[in-house]
């Protein structure tokens, strides 16, 4: 590519058929161009797939491989084998859903990381089943409804908590494993910045809100996602070799309420005093978040509100964590 043109190259382009205010399209377009065209994708069946290879064209300028939802984390194996095989060095990342990394792709990505394979794993995750028709997935949060997961007289939307994958994840070991979303482009750089500097298995999870699941307005995609962050749901982190080593500190914990009414999805909540229970269960949720990685203590100048402003400079807006008993929190500026 001539140098003069690289900065109007994107590695997802124009002409896919993503619904408006896509979280997964915007997600992808961030990760994609940090990483650039020079790396091979393994995308799994999902959204992301289907709204950018639609009868036989394509949206993306990069080499991509489409697998089915199960075995993303294989694919990327083999490849990455044969590229080192073969002496060649070239990033390979795989891109999923929740779907293909929560519930049917675990499988493979727990072996992939297991066997060290150098490949970096993305999870855009908006929460649910989304292309196949808004079902649950282990993914969708506590109390939402879904078209199997309806909210009723038995019922206020699903049962179960979400699954804390970066946890399970982190249980590997693997040298890097992060948390993000589309609403703090400076943290997402940052962490896909790093990823690509290591060797061997990453993780980044990457929030990604679904305005036709989700139902909330399309305009508000980015706000919704801070908001997960705000109210301590969806905390941002980084860890390396399975330790807790960054957090992004709350400049005031939000109320679950301001995430949830935003959104079509939990609005039988507010309905009973059922759902309001559920709502409460949210909130303790949230706040067990906020004590378990310290969000509102961590000691940095760098806060999340500062994060919506500022480039990251190093750790930017992290506090690094050294986890022990009492856990010290340091400055990591």
């Amino acid at each position: 590519m001539d140098k003069r043109d690289a900065f109007r190259h994107n590695v997802l382009t124009s002409g896919h058929r993503a619904c408006s205010g896509c979280g997964e399209a915007m997600a992808a377009r961030m990760v994609t161009d940090l990483i650039g065209p020079d790396a091979i994708y393994i995308n799994a069946t999902g959204c992301l797939q289907v709204f950018t290879t639609h009868n036989q064209q394509t949206a993306w300028q990069a080499p991509w491989i489409h697998s089915v939802f199960a075995n993303a984390a294989a694919v990327a194996a083999g490849v990455e084998a044969a590229m080192r095989a073969r002496g060649k060095e070239m990033p390979v990342v795989v891109q999923a859903g929740d779907g293909g990394t929560f519930d049917i792709g675990l499988q493979c990505l727990s072996g992939m990381i297991e066997r060290g394979h150098d490949v970096l794993f993305v999870c855009y995750d908006n929460e649910a089943y989304m292309n196949t028709g808004v079902q649950r997935s282990s993914s969708t949060p506590h109390g939402v409804r879904t078209t199997t997961s309806p909210p009723g007289r038995l019922s206020q939307g699903k049962h179960h908590l979400k699954k804390d994958v970066i946890s399970i994840i982190a249980a590997h070991h693997l040298p890097y494993a992060a948390t993000a979303t589309i609403a703090y482009f400076p943290d997402l750089k940052a962490k896909v910045e790093k990823a690509l500097g290591i060797k061997g298995p990453r993780f980044l999870h990457v929030l990604s809100p679904c305005p036709l699941g989700w139902a909330h307005d399309s305009a508000l995609s980015v706000t919704v996602s801070r908001l997960a962050v705000e109210t301590g749901l969806f905390p941002l982190l980084e860890l390396e070799h399975g330790d807790l080593t960054g957090v992004m500190r709350l400049a005031e914990q939000k109320p679950v309420q301001e995430y949830l009414r935003l959104q079509g999805r939990f609005k039988h909540l507010f309905n009973t005093k059922q759902g309001m229970e559920e709502v409460r269960h949210l909130q303790a949720l949230a706040d067990a978040h906020i004590r378990h990685y310290g969000l509102l203590e961590a000691d940095t100048e760098w806060d999340t509100r500062r994060a919506m402003h500022s480039a990251r400079h190093g750790r930017g807006g992290y506090a690094q964590v050294t986890v022990s008993a009492p856990r010290e929190v340091k400055n990591g500026g």
